[in-house]
């Protein structure tokens, strides 16, 4: 089976970056084979529990932090500051087998088995995986489009038969604090069984791939959670993967340096009415740099009332997606100082003046 075109793939933004990853994975094996035997080489052949797969798209935290720690020499260092403290915690061992956050003994067993505080890292035992368990905001993330329809693609390292389960974090969830049960809608949002492949197993570029529709209603950050069950035994893999739904396309920010993607900035969003007419109104968003460092671009983004429209928008680009609307930065308010703010403005239809709800921001 060969896919067709899906609206949140993010075609080129998403083909490219695979171009990229496939050049500097083969850059990074063959120097890995002949420089660290003694790592890597066991980690794959001698255990029986060290390479089968992990979510490639939207990125788990493994995945997107051995790709942000790629380099020449065959070494894992990570650039990310999520992703170094990970490793700090697990070492870099956790990266060389990105593809074993598992349990031979889970047998699709979730809460009550998997402990509060440690989804992330599936409270595995083959590896260390507990440094992705840690409570951060800057962890590389897959920007998506709430409602929009998605192609998930998981690596299958080594084939197996099984089922596959998304869940998403509710709403009340923070990244401030660690994942538990209760931070997760009981109900996965997708389910697939032995979906259809791609590849030879072994490779980063071989992965099972099934199409979902994306929660509605969704902004900001938000955690969605894997969990592969396989059916030929009990073995069953976990993982986490950052997201950030602010209309966005499949990109990914927080990896690597010099490539286009920069660490996600910390910003808010506030919104107000400026002015009100009888089937109108204007309103005015502030966007606030909170964090250390310059942002380099941000994204305002916010659930439309019932009854109310938005039909034009300046000092940023507008994008609508249902009820969410996304209000993107523009060349010359796109960097924001620590401390400083810039805003942008939006008209509309409203019956009387609405009462504007809160909103999320991000960056880039």
């Amino acid at each position: 089976m060969v896919p067709g075109p899906i609206p949140a793939r993010a075609p080129i933004a998403t083909e490219r970056r695979e171009c990229a990853v496939r050049k500097r994975w083969r850059i990074a094996l063959a120097a890995l084979v002949l420089t660290l035997p003694v790592l890597f080489v066991p980690a794959l052949i001698s255990s029986p529990a060290s390479a089968h797969g992990a979510a490639i798209i939207p990125g788990s935290r493994t995945f997107l932090c051995w790709e942000d720690g790629l380099t020449p020499t065959g070494e894992i260092v990570p650039k990310n500051p999520a992703c170094a403290a990970a490793v700090a915690q697990s070492g870099t061992t956790s990266l060389f087998n990105w593809f074993a956050v598992l349990r031979s003994d889970g047998s699709g067993r979730t809460q009550g088995f998997i402990p509060d505080g440690r989804l992330c890292s599936g409270a595995a035992t083959v590896f260390n995986f507990e440094g992705f368990n840690l409570a951060r905001d800057d962890w590389p993330v897959t920007h998506l489009t709430s409602g929009a329809n998605i192609e998930f693609r998981y690596n299958k390292w080594a084939a197996h038969p099984g089922s596959f389960r998304e869940y998403i974090t509710k709403d009340s969830w923070s990244p401030t604090r660690p994942l538990t049960w209760n931070d997760l809608e009981p109900t996965p949002f997708s389910t697939v069984t032995d979906p259809p492949s791609v590849g030879n197993p072994g490779n980063v570029e071989s992965y099972y791939h099934w199409n979902a529709t994306l929660p509605s209603g969704k902004t900001g950050r938000h955690i969605i959670y894997s969990v592969w069950t396989r059916s030929d035994s009990a073995e069953t893999f976990y993982g986490c993967s950052d997201v950030v739904f602010d209309g966005g396309n499949g990109e990914v920010t927080g990896v690597g340096q010099g490539n286009g993607n920069t660490t996600p900035g910390a910003c808010t969003t506030t919104l107000r009415v400026t002015n009100a007419w009888s089937g109108g109104y204007q309103g005015e968003g502030t966007v606030t740099n909170t964090g250390t460092s310059t942002l380099f671009g941000w994204t305002a983004s916010w659930i439309v009332p019932s009854g109310v429209t938005i039909s034009s928008a300046w000092n940023g680009t507008y994008t609508p997606a249902g009820d969410l609307a996304t209000v993107r930065s523009v060349d010359w308010n796109r960097s924001i100082a620590p401390g400083a703010s810039t805003t942008f403005g939006f008209t509309g239809n409203s019956s009387g003046t609405p009462a504007l709800p809160s909103a999320t921001c991000s960056s880039p």
